[in-house]
């Protein structure tokens, strides 16, 4: 197969912990036997250093066109002086959900055996723990109309049913592949979207009388998260809930390192479904250029883009598995306890990739 892919390493560390990336991906294909076609875009603050918009068209077309996207970070104080659409995140990322209809945003929550004493919780309350975010990606606060007038500033949250519906289909499509259980997130105590939320999410409920399907409220869910994290499967919630808990998810794994996300449309004519891979840490510029960078959330998104654009799970399976060695090991960076460098993870890991059998 010719995997044919759009990469935009971004801005800070992006690019070194792409290029580890990059590593791993060529020793995948050239051990089953694919070739590797990735097109390289600026985008972010490097696209604005060279004069262009944070999102240039010709970035998108490629997005468009390959409907793979592996983005390594966007943004840094360079650019918070710029305003509105004119920054990296809101120029960029943002355009970049909406205009490949991204509306779906999973990320996983599988605490590492390497790295369960790393997490603030005790060992004995995080073992066992395996849930998955479904995010909606598209709607809500973020992209409501906003702005400041006499009165003050405002953001409007805004959702449709059908916004609801799909977002919550994937979820308990999700969760029959799985242990059969949806927890809904939302604050209909408080909120006409929430409430509108929780209507749709139980009539998609009915079509799936096999997956127990739980209510919470997002307060509630901040506490259960880390009281109880064993009793999720998968989590279904709206933009700006699963941007705060999907954070807060991230630390019982240990570090933010080694995360990987998914960001998901439909399938196209041709059966790909579009998707854009990214890691869920930021652009980390206090560290760009030293090689201190961990690549490891970013290998596993592009063993993500394998499995769900391309549907090559062994070629997934054995990234994933030579990052769980390299951790077992101590193969890492300094931030997970190990000696190596950015670019030396990755090579390890690519020679894993190839002396698996």
């Amino acid at each position: 197969m010719n995997i044919q892919f759009t990469y935009l390493p971004g801005d800070g560390i992006g690019p070194e912990v792409g290029a580890a990336a990059m590593a791993v991906l060529q020793a995948t294909t050239q051990r089953f036997g694919h070739t590797l076609e990735a097109e390289h875009h600026l985008v972010g603050g490097a696209a604005i250093d060279a004069g262009e918009k944070p999102l240039p068209e010709t970035s998108f077309e490629s997005c468009q066109r390959t409907g793979a996207v592996l983005l390594g970070a966007v943004g840094g104080p360079k650019w918070d002086h710029l305003k509105g659409a004119d920054r990296p995140e809101l120029g960029a990322l943002l355009p970049l959900r909406k205009r490949l209809n991204l509306y779906a945003n999973i990320r996983p929550c599988k605490p590492y055996e390497a790295l369960l004493d790393r997490a603030p919780l005790k060992r004995d309350r995080l073992e066992g723990t395996d849930f998955v975010v479904m995010r909606e990606l598209t709607g809500g606060i973020y992209f409501g109309k906003k702005g400041r007038d006499a009165e003050g500033a405002y953001d409007e949250c805004r959702y449709s049913e059908s916004e609801v519906e799909r977002i919550a289909i994937k979820a308990f499509d999700l969760a029959m592949t799985r242990r059969k259980k949806v927890t809904s997130v939302d604050k209909s105590n408080v909120l006409e979207t929430s409430r509108l939320w929780r209507e749709t999410v139980e009539r998609v409920a009915s079509r799936y009388p096999q997956v127990e399907l739980e209510h919470l409220l997002v307060d509630a869910m901040t506490m259960h998260m880390l009281t109880r994290p064993t009793a999720f499967d998968v989590v279904l919630t709206e933009n700006m809930f699963g941007d705060i808990l999907t954070d807060e998810a991230s630390v019982l794994c240990g570090s933010m390192g080694v995360i990987p996300s998914a960001s998901l449309s439909d399938a196209r004519e041709d059966q790909r479904v579009v998707g854009m891979f990214e890691p869920i840490h930021g652009s980390a510029p206090d560290i760009a250029g030293q090689g201190k960078a961990n690549p490891l959330a970013m290998i596993l998104s592009a063993a993500w883009m394998l499995r769900l654009s391309f549907g090559l799970n062994p070629e997934a399976a054995a990234i994933e598995t030579a990052v769980e060695q390299a951790l077992a090991s101590g193969d890492v960076t300094g931030d997970l306890g190990g000696t190596l460098s950015t670019d030396q993870v990755g090579s390890q890991i690519a020679d894993r990739v190839r002396r698996a059998t």
